[in-house]
């Protein structure tokens, strides 16, 4: 019976032994196993995204999420193109169908009066928003999806439109630089770190800044290589790419959804 007792406690003591350091590892490391988490995303459905991004990403083994607005100028000629995009396992995310911002605000002379925000009732932007979903759900088939707010802009009729819009989507972008730490993420309002004009190795200091936090970091880009006033370079781009391709062990890059959703019990 002695002799059971010790065999018993033997197994008991090593079930113990091995479970804990993979306790250990899951709180450590919450961002699907690995040091921390980045996604990469970029706004406005533009034709360096198809030519420039989607083969850099894709070559590396890596999805991305792309927030197209309903007027994206690729969308007319290249739809095709953005739904073999979204079954490769990219997103598509919604960037409202007219990409409206708030005129009044610094810097924004550029708002057309028809897409000035500030001439909006809240029913014509949830009408805008749910139509986007509707529209990139005719190219991708897709339910669940992630919201990017057009300019960072969340006031509509001077109310915040982002609790009416909380049930429609995994998560929103928002356009504030900071980096996300495991349980204390509000998802409607994902910071991200929008790209202008940086060079590689500013932005792979920032992801390892994230992996130093363990956090979450979100690039933001329009331009890559070109066609947009905000823009980066593609060999910056790329090299970005690169890093994180030589470090896939390390750092976890995925889609906005797909990160979103597995923060669901933060």
């Amino acid at each position: 019976m002695n002799a059971l007792y010790q065999k018993l406690a033997g197994i008991l003591t090593t079930v113990l032994f091995l479970s804990a350091p993979l306790s250990a590892q899951t709180e450590e490391k919450p961002w699907n196993g690995h040091e921390c988490a980045v996604v990469l995303t970029y706004d406005d459905g533009l034709n360096v995204h198809l030519d420039n991004v989607v083969p850099a990403l894709e070559a590396a083994g890596f999805r991305g999420t792309f927030y197209l607005p309903g007027n994206a100028v690729t969308l007319p000629g290249r739809v095709d193109e953005w739904r073999r995009v979204a079954h490769n396992g990219h997103e598509l995310g919604n960037h409202t169908l007219f990409h409206p911002c708030s005129g009044s605000a610094p810097g924004r002379e550029w708002v057309q009066p028809e897409q000035d925000l500030d001439t909006y009732t809240f029913n014509r932007l949830m009408e805008e928003i749910r139509l986007g979903n509707v529209l990139l759900n005719a190219i991708d088939g897709k339910e669940q999806r992630t919201f990017a707010y057009s300019c960072g802009d969340k006031m509509v009729a001077d109310s915040s439109f982002v609790e009416a819009i909380s049930g429609w989507f995994v998560a929103a972008r928002d356009v504030l630089y900071r980096i996300e730490q495991p349980g204390e993420i509000n998802r409607m309002e994902v910071g991200a770190l929008a790209v202008d004009g940086e060079s590689s190795g500013e932005l792979i200091a920032q992801v390892e800044k994230a992996r130093e936090e363990g956090g979450l970091l979100v690039f933001l880009f329009h331009g890559v290589g070109g066609e947009h006033g905000i823009n980066v370079s593609l060999e910056a781009h790329n090299e970005l790419v690169d890093y994180l391709a030589q470090h896939k062990d390390e750092i976890w890059v995925a889609p906005m959804v797909e990160v979103a959703e597995s923060m669901k019990g933060d």
